[in-house]
């Protein structure tokens, strides 16, 4: 299997609900993302997937998220935005990017994880299992 990762990053604010302690208060962070794709094959030139190309379909869900009140968007007005419901929304929303991929030569492709930096020391993940 090939593995391909992407770091990107985005600034946005959030509050989270039913938390008790500062967290709970709006407050921002420089949100670094980590996105690993994986194919079993290759396309007709060695590539699982153009990192051009990857790269513009992660920006696409960078900028929904950038400079945002998270709280706000459609997705979390019920679901808390917590690193860890941040890391499912990008996953998600790639996903359905990248099935409705006119270019995607390489039909395996899949998006294996995505890890989501609150700090450079607290991370969540979500993949499927």
């Amino acid at each position: 299997m090939y593995e391909l990762k992407v770091l990107s990053s985005f600034s946005s604010a959030h509050a989270l609900r039913g938390y008790y302690g500062k967290c709970e208060n709006i407050h921002g962070h420089n949100w670094r993302v980590e996105t690993t794709v994986a194919s079993n094959v290759l396309n007709e030139i060695g590539l699982v997937i153009d990192f051009k190309l990857l790269k513009k379909f992660i920006g696409g869900v960078m900028e929904i998220l950038d400079h945002k009140f998270i709280n706000e968007l459609d997705f979390f007005k019920e679901v808390n935005p917590s690193a860890e419901n941040i890391a499912r929304y990008i996953y998600e929303e790639l996903e359905k990017i990248i099935g409705l991929n006119e270019y995607n030569e390489c039909k395996d492709i899949r998006i294996t994880r995505v890890d989501v930096y609150e700090t450079s020391s607290s991370m969540a993940s979500y993949r499927k299992i």
